[in-house]
Formats: structure tokens, C-alpha cells, sequence
């Protein structure tokens, strides 16, 4: 049994649409970060960090993991599934999970940040954030142009930058040119792993949504979050 720490973000989806692919047994434990949550003692003794997901292996001597990323890896490897092991293969599944991890998270939360959380709008701050997320996102959709998947066959490297770009309205970047990337994020929807995973710890689809009563919960949501750019504490 997993044990998943864990909050409806980019970060946090990786880790529970991971666990639903693989078909892993798993508890969510919902953390709250507008309350800090994340940065109790009993928190920090799994990740001194204080950032979600944290898992928790309970076959494994309740053996702990902290940061998306190595969670996934930890996971596709302890089901021999969405990971190659043969050197070559591997290394592109990990080249694309490292450019999400590197670049298109770090950018897209820090477009969040200007965008969406901070109360003064400092336009340069914005358009570079926005500018670096549309860029990337760009190269997701120049790669898919002779490829179903970032590396070969689905793995968890498509994954880990779907549940960034699935976001990117919410960064205030434009997608509906990079017909690419589109194809692949739809595919990728259909999955039911997929659907379930990012409903984890609670459906956050209104949020994302494009008619005016999601605009409505865009700005209240962003409102109330801003005590975690005030912290320092945004998940990216």
C-alpha cells in the first residue's frame, strides 16, 4: 500500500495519475497548503522541504519519497510498467520527465505566480513567465509532430507534462495554435487513469474551465491562495 501526501496541484497529479496507471493500491491523505499543512513537524519529517506529493511505501518498511519526479520513477520502477529499463530507452523517458521537472513546471508555477496570485500585475514579470511557458510548451508540440508520445511508447514522462500543459490556461498561455500538442493532451484525457488521477484529492475541473462560472472560481481560488505566495510556499 502507498500512502499519498498530497493536494490537487500539477505536482500532486503526477503522483496520483502515476498510481491509477499503474494500478497501484494507495491511500490519499489530503494536505491543506492554504493552511500550511505542508510545513507541519509530521510533514517535514517525510519531506524537510515541505512541498507536496510525499509518498509513503508501507510494503516496503514504509520507505518515503519525496519530489514528483523521483516518486514517479520510484513507482514505474516498483511496477516494472511506464519506465523502460533498457539504458537508451530509459534515458528519453527521463530526458522529457527532467525538461518538465527543469523547465516547463518551474515556468508555468512561476506564470501562476504573476498571473494569477500576486496582487501588484508586474507586466514584465508576466510576459516573461507566460513568453517561457508558451515557448516550451511549443517545443512539447514541434516534438509530437513525428511522435505519439514524448519518448516512445506512453510512459511517465507524458504524464509529468500533461499535468503541466493541461494546466496552461490557468498560466494565461494560449495552446490553440499547437494543434500537436492538442492531439496528444486530448489522447492523453481519455485515459482512465488519466481521469481519475487529476480528481485526486478533490475535482478542481470547474477551476479549470473556460465558461465565465469558471472565471468566477479562477478568481476566488487565486485570492485565497495568495497566503501561499505571501509564504513562499506555491507548489511549482
Amino acid at each position: 500500500m502507498i500512502e499519498l501526501y498530497t493536494s490537487a496541484t500539477p505536482n500532486g497529479w503526477k503522483a496520483s495519475v502515476t498510481l491509477e496507471e499503474l494500478e497501484i493500491p494507495y491511500e490519499v491523505h489530503a494536505i491543506d497548503l492554504m493552511k500550511n499543512e505542508q510545513k507541519t513537524p509530521d510533514f517535514l519529517a517525510m519531506n524537510p522541504n515541505g512541498r507536496i506529493p510525499v509518498i509513503v511505501d508501507t510494503d516496503a518498511d514504509g520507505f518515503t519519497v519525496f519530489e514528483s519526479g523521483a516518486i514517479m520513477i520510484y513507482l514505474a520502477d516498483k511496477a516494472g510498467k511506464l519506465l523502460p529499463t533498457e539504458a537508451r530507452a530509459r534515458s528519453r523517458v527521463i530526458q522529457w520527465l527532467m525538461f518538465q521537472m527543469g523547465g516547463l513546471g518551474p515556468m508555468m508555477g512561476q506564470a501562476n505566480v504573476f498571473y494569477r496570485y500576486m496582487p501588484e500585475k508586474i507586466d514584465v514579470a508576466i510576459k516573461r513567465y507566460q513568453g517561457e511557458s508558451s515557448r516550451l510548451l511549443g517545443v512539447l508540440d514541434g516534438h509530437l509532430s513525428d511522435n505519439e508520445y514524448l519518448a516512445g511508447d506512453f510512459s511517465i514522462a507524458d504524464i509529468a507534462n500533461w499535468c503541466w500543459a493541461r494546466t496552461a490556461r490557468w498560466s494565461g498561455v494560449d495552446i490553440t495554435p499547437y494543434e500537436n500538442l492538442l492531439r496528444w493532451m486530448d489522447q492523453i484525457k481519455q485515459r482512465p487513469a488519466a481521469q481519475s488521477g487529476i480528481k485526486v484529492p478533490y475535482d478542481l475541473s470547474e477551476l479549470l474551465a473556460d465558461e465565465a462560472g469558471g472565471e468566477k472560481a479562477a478568481e476566488t481560488f487565486a485570492k485565497n491562495a495568495r497566503t501561499l505566495v505571501n509564504t513562499g510556499d506555491e507548489d511549482t
